[in-house]
């Protein structure tokens, strides 16, 4: 695998689980935050009743164009990630990374049991434009667990979960959350990776 000297590609995303992603490929990349107002899009998408799925292409495309208006020589990839899970009225929650340990324990416990789907957009920008985008959406069903298990959990991971949208860690002790997971494990870390790199094949980025 080789990897061309021209577009540089740059990942718009703060995400360490993101860059380890690109890492784990052999990719080189510069990683640059993008400041979009997230929770403003969420609010704005769900009063309009726009589906998980083109909320999360939105907030993707948002981080990636910020970058890209910086950046329009370079292939910029934006990606952002959603958690929704049907309560038990039968009403579709959208969850946000909790704010804190507390949260993630009414969150976990609110998921316990029951499947939620992580909705997974990925987007990338050149020259202005939008080239790009994937959604995909991995299910992921809890398990039973008990309250001292959780609280356990809790102990043992902390302030780490905070950085993720389900308070869990499926690299990490968030494997002992599942009692099902269907989806590529890259898409749950938050990038689709096999259908990120065919793109960049695609495109020239990468041959061989």
């Amino acid at each position: 695998m080789r990897q061309a000297e021209s577009p540089q590609l740059v990942l718009a995303s703060a995400s360490t689980s993101r860059r380890a992603l690109l890492e784990s490929a052999g990719l080189r990349f510069e990683a640059v935050a993008a400041a979009v107002d997230e929770a403003a899009i969420k609010e704005s998408c769900q009063a309009e009743g726009i589906p998980p799925a083109e909320a999360a292409i939105m907030l993707a495309d948002a981080k990636a164009m910020r970058v890209a208006r910086k950046r329009p020589e370079a292939l910029v990839i934006g990606g952002d990630q959603l958690l929704v899970c049907r309560d038990e009225a039968g009403v579709l929650r959208w969850y946000d990374k909790p704010v804190d340990l507390a949260a993630a324990r009414r969150q976990l416990l609110e998921l316990r049991g029951r499947p939620h789907e992580l909705v997974t957009a990925t987007v990338a920008w050149r020259d202005g434009q939008r080239i790009w985008q994937d959604v995909t959406t991995p299910r992921l069903t809890m398990r039973d667990f008990s309250e001292d298990f959780l609280d356990a959990y809790l102990a043992a991971e902390g302030e780490v979960l905070l950085a993720s949208v389900g308070a869990y860690r499926l690299e990490g002790l968030g494997v002992h959350l599942m009692a099902r997971v269907d989806g590529a494990h890259s898409a749950i870390l938050g990038l689709p990776l096999l259908p990120l790199l065919a793109f960049l094949r695609q495109h020239g980025v990468l041959t061989g």
